[in-house]
């Protein structure tokens, strides 16, 4: 079992059930999924770059993406409707706990610069999203053989609080930003 997943179940489950005076453990909050996104509309026509990021997106996640097409034509950028513009995967379970854990550990501290993650990248669901301007921050992916790629990852929580999305998520080790006092 991954340890992000058996901290959850372990310590922090029970840490938001007293927290928050949760009458019932299934009520808890907990992260639902994560979906990570990334654009590929300037190499849409090349098919030997699309594999090769798809390939690198699964190497970074451990799943496959699926190639998202445009809905409509857009002729100032080039684009019809049917063009690849876009790659998506969504992780549960086993996995996302384990890209959870490879993100907070290893690819924030590889941020050039970087001194936490805003609070307010939070909807009004509880979600929270992050952008990364490079995916060459992942350790799968060598420096020399792509071309740098920006990518969107949201994380999806069971929660509407954001109160209760922020803890949980600190809880289980979210590197944020330090409040101003």
């Amino acid at each position: 079992m991954n340890t992000l997943k058996q901290k959850y179940e372990d310590q922090i489950l029970d840490e938001l059930v007293k927290k928050f005076d949760i009458k019932n453990k299934m009520a808890s909050p907990k992260v639902k999924k994560v979906i990570v996104n990334t654009g590929i509309g300037d190499i849409m026509n090349d098919k030997g770059k699309i594999e090769k990021a798809k390939e690198e997106i699964a190497a970074i996640t451990g799943q496959m993406p699926s190639v998202r097409q445009a809905k409509v034509s857009v002729a100032s950028f080039g684009i019809r409707a049917g063009n690849p513009v876009g790659m998506a995967v969504t992780l549960r379970g086993e996995k996302m706990y384990s890209f959870l854990n490879k993100l907070f550990t290893i690819v924030f501290p590889r941020l050039r610069d970087f001194r936490g993650l805003s609070h307010d990248s939070f909807d009004n669901f509880g979600n929270y999203s992050i952008g990364l301007v490079e995916h060459t921050v992942f350790p799968e992916i060598d420096l020399g053989k792509t071309t740098p790629r920006g990518m969107q990852i949201t994380i999806v929580t069971s929660t509407d609080s954001k109160e209760e999305a922020i803890d949980l998520l600190t809880r289980m080790g979210m590197p944020f930003k330090k409040e101003q006092e």
